[in-house]
């Protein structure tokens, strides 16, 4: 398969070509290039839409970062007397175009905060100032390590506590921390593209977590996910932190209660707060407990800004990584779910929630409580 930069495609006049995204569902929903048919890759031979693309049209077939548009046969029959290209770098190589062709960074920074002061105020920064009241998760003098992965939750989320600090209601310090596991080139040069655009002075350490698991058969992404919470949590404390900030939005908890009942035969919730059993005085906060997924899609998409969903060099068939260790599909196939039950039941998102703060162990046959099982016989 030839490659063609993005810089060579937008020479090509529009009607020549048709881009076909062959990511799955949980990355197309993150963002297409305009104008692209998405045809999962494992779909490619069998899909009447590619015969319906007229044969003098190029076919310029991309991925997340390049690899597996490159690996299409491009001799294959369904393909036979096609003139076909993958595109380079995939959509990340679009998104960075994007953004190395906007002068105007100082513009866009201010449009992203201006729109959480006016136009996002109530859905985003109230919540987020909400759940960081209820939960007391700022407290006088915390220095709080905001976490960022490259993706749209993280990235909000350091602009809220931007936010928050000008208010100057309590004294606080911010490190904007950046894990570099082990991406590609591509993946970085985005975040670190997407954190200046936005004005977010991220300080950024390296490991080799992606090689160590490189080789793991079974549960890559939760043994990922637990690393990398430990090394986040080393260098937050070694950079005199007592907090660090994950950006886990309340999608995330409904989802993860549900899944827990779902698929692993437990009531559980994701906590707005943890305190560290392996690292004595730092606590696990989530400020983004209370806003949904819907409003933080909506203010990206103000702001025209495009963020990675999953930055780990399985990008193209991991689609997401949560610290469960969940893939997409799983977490996709609730998120669908719950949609599902939403059309019948408007209120089945905050029933969802509250469950786990209206939990009656009068009527509970078993539950834990510091790794003890209780019993209702014990007190029948």
């Amino acid at each position: 398969m030839r490659e063609i930069t993005y810089e060579e495609l937008k020479s090509l006049p529009k009607d020549s070509y048709q881009l076909i995204d062959i990511r799955d569902e949980g990355l197309t929903l993150y963002g297409m290039i305009p104008g692209a048919l998405n045809i999962y890759v494992e779909n490619l031979e069998n899909s009447s839409d590619i015969e319906a693309i007229p044969r003098d049209k190029k076919l310029v077939f991309y991925c997340e970062v390049g690899r597996m548009s490159l690996e299409i046969d491009d001799t294959a029959e369904y393909l036979e007397g096609r003139d076909c290209y993958s595109l380079s770098e995939g959509y990340v190589g679009y998104i960075r175009a994007g953004i190395s062709s906007d002068t105007d960074k100082e513009e866009k920074r201010e449009k992203a905060e201006k729109s959480i002061q006016k136009k996002f105020h109530k859905q985003l920064f109230s919540q987020f100032a909400k759940a960081c009241k209820n939960y007391k998760l700022i407290e006088e003098g915390d220095h709080i390590a905001v976490c960022i992965s490259g993706g749209k939750d993280s990235m909000l989320m350091a602009k809220l506590f931007q936010e928050i600090q000008r208010h100057r209601q309590m004294n606080f310090e911010l490190t904007f921390l950046v894990m570099d596991p082990g991406y590609n080139k591509e993946n970085r040069a985005l975040i670190e593209s997407n954190a200046e655009a936005l004005g977010i002075p991220i300080t950024i350490f390296e490991s080799t977590i992606f090689d160590t698991v490189d080789t793991i058969e079974k549960s890559p992404c939760y043994l990922c996910a637990r690393m990398r919470r430990g090394y986040l949590y080393s260098k937050a404390k070694e950079l005199g932190c007592n907090k660090i900030a994950l950006g886990h939005h309340y999608d995330d908890v409904i989802e993860t209660i549900l899944m827990g009942m779902l698929h692993g035969a437990q009531v559980q919730t994701m906590m707005p707060k943890l305190h560290s059993t392996n690292f004595e005085g730092m606590e696990l906060i989530r400020p983004l407990y209370l806003v949904r997924e819907s409003d933080i899609c909506a203010w990206r998409d103000y702001n025209e800004l495009h963020f990675l969903q999953c930055a780990c060099h399985f990008t193209d068939t991991c689609t997401t990584c949560h610290e469960d260790g969940t893939t997409s599909s799983k977490r996709l196939e609730t998120k669908k779910l719950i949609a599902e039950l939403k059309k019948t039941n408007p209120y089945v998102e905050s029933n969802i929630f509250r469950s786990v703060e209206n939990v009656n162990l009068d009527t509970v046959i078993e539950y834990k409580k510091d790794g003890v099982r209780h019993n209702f016989l014990d007190e029948y």
